[in-house]
């Protein structure tokens, strides 16, 4: 049961027991008030506690904090803690902490500003009255001072949480929003940089070299380096996300929008995965989709090729950011500014996905694609991208000619045309096995024009089996692309086209998007475990094999990890240019001293044979 706190009927009564209440020198008391059985004298005590906590030096604050700490985390909507003053205590302790490093330093006060912050995030989350509170007590600006690094990317963390859920509520954006070039600019950095800066402060150092505070707080203390570990990989992902987190309360109000769309900026978020297993977390993408909600967000998007082209590639994953992808490039074809800039990059792509059925996304993937696409037709009008126009005809065709040719079409010719399908995938299936592969890719291409477009499960087996000849044939783009039909078309069904999901991460392995690859190779797993789940199931070898690869190639740290690697070979490398350049110069230095030396010598013999000559 939560204790309710009056505001008004009680605090008169709790301050008239303030002055009664001893001082004491030792923090620990704090324990000792928690037990106490008469609430209004609980409450005076925790009251003047709070208060007098920021003003001592003990070391047993750090054992208060941590108690505190877990009260906020399991009680977050309690009232008590919040309206006795805790918001105050946290952001005077954090002042404290960074104007003093003595005290900083001093006993366990390290893990002080950590904890604060912590605790103002926890209170903050759910309830605006106690963000209002927050706010009055003047947390934000040491919040700030934490953000920009002042301690360690530890507390960065947990400030950047406190100040997100701030500026989540509407009563306490405004409040946040004060700060808005230097929040925005740090976020924005911090996101940007902060796997590297996880890397290079802790992950990359040996265990020795490792800063034992932040080891304490990731393990509590248990657990060895693995743990250490994978417990700082969660965590950098959690930093990136939170900083994701507070610029998308920005972008969703329509706030700042020209320091969060530059350039570089929005290439950088199509490859933050910080923070995707939360749900409310917006992610990279998520954050693109957003802005993609906005006229300056659209037009910013549109005008870089690189962000586009990412989004497409999201476009056609098999995780939750496909619908954040689809979704962005609906809102930029939308928009009749930004959408004869993205459609000859995004059409062909899309053109693939026109027959998902999930959240009606096929149909508004067609009407948005075709909407001015009779104009084109009718008055020969022509986009500048083959591919686009190719594909924007061949949607027209499959989506209503197709389906207008079929509607009058008798039961008869129906089911002739699905032999007719049948025939030629079996003669493509003898070509591919007999080694005549582009043969067989012909017979495919045959079948899938003949065939019904009601005919899913027949249309489904056909595009897959053309992509496993489109790799062997080393085509990768074409295997991805019927592997996408294939799988929009599954989608009717149960499940995914297993087949399709292995041969499309083979695709994308072989154009080096692992993330991709390894989103496909996990479903494809899933997709065999689900359809032997009666059976004992084990992945199978090949599979394994490629799911160790990718997961190696997408490891959070792997850029640090290769960048630092890379710079310390370079380091080296001029080292030892440095020395052999050292070694050169002393060897010719040597060199003509010596040969000075043999110069001068047979100058000598010279003029004493010269001069015995005269004599």
């Amino acid at each position: 049961m939560e204790s309710q706190i009056p505001e008004n009927s009680d605090s008169k009564r709790i301050q008239k027991l303030l002055p009664s209440i001893p001082t004491c020198t030792n923090c620990s008391c704090f324990f000792c008030i928690m037990p106490e059985t008469d609430p209004l004298i609980r409450k005076a005590k925790i009251a003047f506690c709070l208060k007098q906590m920021p003003l001592r030096d003990d070391k047993e604050h750090v054992l208060a904090l941590s108690s505190l700490w877990k009260i906020a985390m399991t009680k977050p909507n309690d009232p008590e803690f919040p309206y006795l003053g805790i918001f105050k205590c946290m952001a005077k302790l954090i002042k404290k902490g960074l104007r003093n490093k003595g005290w900083l330093l001093n006993h366990q006060n390290i893990y002080i500003p950590y904890y604060a912050a912590h605790i103002i995030g926890s209170y903050t989350m759910n309830k605006p009255k106690f963000a209002e509170k927050a706010v009055k007590s003047n947390v934000v600006a040491p919040l700030i001072e934490l953000v920009r690094g002042k301690i360690s990317w530890i507390e960065q963390r947990v400030s950047l949480r406190a100040l997100g859920h701030l500026a989540r509520h509407e009563a306490t954006f405004e409040a946040v929003a004060k700060h808005k070039e230097e929040i925005i600019e740090a976020a924005i950095h911090i996101a940007s940089t902060c796997l590297y800066e996880v890397y290079d402060k802790f992950v990359g150092l040996e265990e020795s070299q490792r800063l034992e505070y932040h080891r304490n707080l990731l393990t509590r203390g248990l657990g060895g380096l693995e743990l250490e570990n994978r417990k700082a990989e969660e965590w950098a992902s959690q930093l990136q996300c939170w900083s994701l987190y507070i610029i998308d309360c920005f972008a969703c109000k329509e706030r700042s929008l020209e320091l969060i769309c530059k350039k570089n900026f929005l290439k950088d978020l199509c490859t933050m995965w910080g923070g995707l297993a939360n749900p409310q977390s917006p992610s990279g993408i998520g954050l693109l989709r957003t802005l993609c909600y906005t006229k300056i967000g659209r037009e910013s998007i549109a005008d870089s090729e690189e962000v586009v082209e990412n989004l497409c590639i999201v476009s056609r994953s098999s995780d939750d950011r496909q619908n954040l992808a689809i979704d962005s490039l609906l809102q930029l074809l939308k928009d009749p500014i930004t959408r004869y800039k993205v459609i000859e990059i995004s059409a062909p792509v899309l053109a693939d996905l026109v027959e998902l059925k999930g959240l009606k996304l096929g149909q508004e993937i067609v009407r948005i694609l075709l909407q001015d696409y009779h104009k084109a037709k009718y008055f020969e009008m022509k986009l500048r991208s083959e591919k686009a126009e190719e594909a924007l005809r061949e949607i027209w065709d499959l989506k209503v000619e197709r389906v207008k040719r079929e509607s009058l079409m008798s039961e008869k010719e129906i089911r002739d045309g699905e032999i007719m399908a049948r025939v030629l995938k079996q003669e493509g299936n003898e070509q591919f096995r007999s080694g005549k592969v582009e043969e067989a890719v012909k017979k495919y291409s045959e079948a899938i024009d003949v065939c019904g477009v009601k005919d899913i499960k027949q249309r489904i087996v056909i595009y897959s089996n053309r992509a496993q000849c489109c790799l062997v044939l080393g085509d990768a783009e074409a295997a991805i692309r019927d592997t996408t039909r294939a799988l929009s078309l599954s989608s009717h069904v149960a499940c995914p086209h297993s087949k399709s999901l292995w041969r499309r991460s083979q695709a994308y392995d072989m154009k080096g998007l692992a993330k991709e690859s390894l989103m496909d190779c996990l479903a494809f797993i899933r997709s065999r475990f689900r359809s032997k789940k009666k059976k004992r199931f084990i992945i199978p070898y090949y599979a394994a094999r490629m799911l160790q690869k990718q997961m190696n190639a997408t490891w959070l740290f792997a850029s640090a990890k290769s960048e630092r690697s890379i710079n310390k070979h370079v380091d080296e490398l001029d080292e030892f240019k440095g020395e052999y350049q050292v070694d050169v110069k002393t060897m010719r230095k040597e060199t003509n001293r010596k040969n000075e030396g043999r110069r001068r010598k047979s100058e000598r013999r010279i003029r004493t044979n010269v001069s015995r000559q005269r004599l």
